[in-house]
């Protein structure tokens, strides 16, 4: 069966993950795939892009299952996260809205995806028939050779037949219970994210760091600079999913530091719930706005409670957390075993400092060789 042919490549070129949201042409495929690797479902293409670029920084090999229009959702990411800091990215993508397509949505953008990745300089391999498969072990030697995103279009012609044939889909049990007794009070902040970011750096000891995209990672530099710190210059809401991939590739602990607007804007707690990354600690810094672009009101200014949304996700080792000395005690526990989640309630604000005097590529290469001397 072709599938078994895919997957058999994805073994002899050392993929060890899988991080898919599917699609309908490629179903019988994810489920042999899910089966064989350790497999992660995503709900947003741009996630994927996050956890994998994560994995990558720790050595491990993985690959990005996806259909085609997830490009569009994840372009930026692509650009800012694995283009900008040269990370070994292959993506396995099915080619919607190019052959025999019902689906008139498709169309419009998937059928000008080669150009697309043309313009931005993002290799692109066409897999047009079965007898082409073996270009899939190019496409992921490229990536890791020349350390940079590639992507493997598939044409759903290459399966034609296969559902027909196979269907090996089965389900776990589902029957649970949730319980949830939860009383979240909100006091009035005293710090700046600036204060909460130095009682922190003051505790940390040899954490792996990831730093939110903006201000958060200057003001964490300024305090305390270290190359276990990976400071994010863009790829809003890939900070969490960033340090997802890494917990995953390493036994180190790593500590996220994110923010109310970007972890709103991702879909990456109910993934961290779902992996339960020991190893892991989301440190949400909650001003209530989006502080790096003019303070304007987020939804967890007064609707939101994030300590809950990470609790209904299934992270069940939850903090909310107004005071130092409060996070003092809370950071901590949270380090024991994860994974966990600090909701530090805070003043909008920033400090006035300086850019990191940082290239993509030196932020990189110390926070690999921290985890990896050898690289």
């Amino acid at each position: 069966m072709y599938e078994d042919i895919v997957s058999d490549i994805l073994v002899k070129e050392g993929i060890e993950y899988i991080i898919s949201l599917p699609c309908d042409r490629t179903k019988i495929l994810c489920e042999i795939l899910e089966k064989q690797f350790h497999y992660i479902t995503i709900s947003r293409e741009e996630d994927g892009i996050g956890i994998l670029s994560g994995l990558s920084l720790t050595g491990k090999r993985g690959i990005l299952q996806m259909q085609s229009s997830g490009l569009g959702n994840s372009l930026n990411a692509l650009m800012t996260l694995p283009f900008l800091y040269s990370l070994p990215l292959p993506v396995l993508a099915s080619w919607r809205g190019y052959y025999q397509e019902k689906i008139a949505a498709q169309i419009p953008f998937n059928e000008k995806i080669p150009d697309l990745l043309s313009l931005y300089g993002i290799p692109c391999t066409i897999i047009r028939e079965p007898a082409e498969f073996n270009l899939i072990s190019s496409v992921i030697r490229d990536a890791w050779k020349k350390n940079r995103p590639h992507v493997a279009l598939i044409s759903p012609a290459v399966w034609e037949g296969e559902e027909e044939n196979r269907s090996c889909q089965e389900f776990p049990v589902r029957e649970r219970l949730v319980t949830l007794s939860y009383r979240g009070v909100f006091k009035k902040p005293v710090m700046q994210r600036g204060d909460a970011i130095s009682v922190l750096a003051s505790m940390m000891t040899d954490e792996l760091v990831v730093s939110n995209i903006g201000v958060p990672s200057k003001e964490l530099y300024h305090v305390r600079d270290d190359p276990s710190h990976f400071y994010m210059l863009g790829s809003y809401t890939q900070a969490s999913p960033l340090g997802l991939g890494i917990a995953c590739g390493t036994n180190r602990k790593v500590v996220v530091l994110d923010g109310d607007g970007s972890l709103l804007g991702t879909a990456v707690l109910p993934v961290i719930g779902a992996e339960s990354p020991e190893n892991l600690v989301i440190v949400c810094l909650d001003n209530g706005v989006y502080g790096s672009t003019g303070n304007q009101c987020s939804p967890a200014y007064k609707t939101v409670d994030l300590e809950l949304l990470a609790k209904a996700s299934g992270i069940s080792q939850t903090f909310k957390v107004h005071t130092s000395d409060e996070l003092s005690l809370a950071y901590p526990q949270a380090l024991v075993k994860g994974p966990s989640f600090i909701h530090v309630v805070i003043i909008p604000g920033n400090r006035n400092v300086s850019n990191i005097p940082l290239t993509p590529y030196e932020i990189k290469k110390r926070f690999v060789t921290e985890i990896n001397p050898d690289f």
